[in-house]
């Protein structure tokens, strides 16, 4: 798909130079970069919704599981 966006003249520029640099087409470059970004926001918004959820959550262990996984384990001497 084409598209126009308009950039400042210095970040063209480091993006010709970065293009050249990895031996890329402009385009290639611009669809590389805009994947991660849209990846990283991804995380980001992944990484919230779990924050929301724990946020809510009680992280301490159980004390009756605590001590079934400590029963579990078997003995050894020192």
């Amino acid at each position: 798909m084409k598209t126009a966006i308009s950039l400042p003249d210095s970040i063209f520029e480091e993006a010709e130079a970065l293009a050249l640099q990895l031996g890329l087409s402009r385009s290639e470059l611009y669809a590389k970069a805009l994947q991660a970004y849209l990846k990283k926001h991804n995380r980001d918004q992944i990484l919230h919704q779990l924050n929301q959820v724990y946020a809510t959550e009680s992280s301490e262990l159980d004390p009756v599981m605590a001590r079934i996984q400590f029963m579990s384990l078997p003995h050894e001497d020192w």
